[in-house]
């Protein structure tokens, strides 16, 4: 099989396109030919260096895709497979590989208005959005909800199903170019990084928001400054940074609270990947959210689609298409 692999850390140039032996097929798996894999900011994370990687190098990226079942392993679950089947997952990781062996319980049936690459692009950014609202907090019609980088991959996502509730959300993005897609996904408003959102946000919604939702990190506090007494800020990344420590005392005095998020904690059954994946799927069906913008490169070139990605200027979804075999 072909993988794009890194041995070291670093910046997209670190980057491989190799021939590695294909790995066994396990017990209670499906071996896929991959057709498509999304392209995600943790996946850049683990090329710098951030996150703890396992293994031995040359490691390979990825954790959600589609591709076409090419064999069936023997064990439990494995007889409701079946050879040509296309299958999608959203936490299997190697995936930025033309081979990947896909346990069964965390396989997912695709609905047919779907391909590969239009699957690919929503998997895991929608599971994350539907579980924000859902989960970590529950959003309700007239609620109001701050947005960090609301023109990625999970910011249109998560503004859509947020308007579709029919909650108010006030957007947050890095420059004038996206503040025009927030707002055409149905943001109240949009702010930039640069602005004093949180003094804009409390005039505009007399005294704050219900609920903040952030990616970035580094501004927590001021997402925490922007709640209205009695809010939620649910921090989910950070793409800009690691958080400052919070005053226990100053939650306290206004009732405010963080809430931690992480997909891997409600994806953790085949029944409960199967029941997000079709409530997910139900949701982009009845119009609840549209596919984001997406960009397609060969897994072959990697590297370019990873500096696509750092792209202060992009908005949308990557995908990396296996066009080898």
């Amino acid at each position: 099989m072909q993988a794009l692999t890194f041995e070291r850390f670093g910046g997209p140039d670190v980057l491989e396109y190799l021939e590695l032996p294909t790995p066994p097929l396990p017990a209670g798996a499906v071996q896929v030919r991959m057709g498509a894999a999304g392209l995600n900011f943790a996946d850049i994370y683990r090329r710098k260096g951030n996150y703890v990687l396992h293994g031995k190098p040359p490691h390979i990226g990825g954790y959600e895709g589609v591709g076409t079942i090419i064999a069936v392993g023997v064990g439990e679950g494995v007889d409701g497979w079946q050879v040509g089947e296309r299958v999608g997952f959203a936490d299997v990781p190697f995936c930025h590989a033309t081979r990947i062996n896909v346990p069964v319980d965390h396989a997912l049936r695709l609905p047919q208005a779907l391909n590969d690459v239009e699957a690919a692009s929503i998997l895991l950014q929608g599971l994350t959005a539907q579980y924000l609202i859902n989960d970590s907090v529950q959003v309700r019609a007239g609620d109001r909800a701050l947005v960090h980088a609301a023109a990625g991959g999970v910011g249109q996502i998560l503004t859509r199903m947020l308007v579709a509730r029919g909650a108010q959300v006030y957007a947050l993005v890095s420059s004038a170019h996206k503040q025009q897609i927030a707002l055409k996904n149905g943001a109240t408003a949009a702010f930039t990084y640069q602005q004093d959102w949180v003094a804009q946000i409390a005039a505009l919604t007399d005294g704050g928001v219900e609920y903040g939702f952030d990616s970035v990190g580094i501004t927590l506090q001021q997402s925490i400054d922007a709640l209205r007494p009695g809010g939620r800020v649910v921090t989910f990344g950070m793409a800009g940074g690691e958080a400052p420590a919070i005053s226990a005392y100053h939650l306290m005095m206004d009732s405010k609270g963080v809430v931690g998020g992480d997909l891997w904690t409600y994806l953790n059954s085949g029944a409960a990947r199967r029941e997000r994946a079709e409530r997910l799927f139900a949701s982009w069906q009845n119009g609840e959210f549209a596919l984001p913008h997406i960009e397609t490169f060969p897994l072959s070139e990697g590297a370019a689609a990873h500096r696509r990605l750092e792209d202060r200027s992009f908005a949308g979804k990557i995908v990396l298409l296996n066009e080898q075999d």
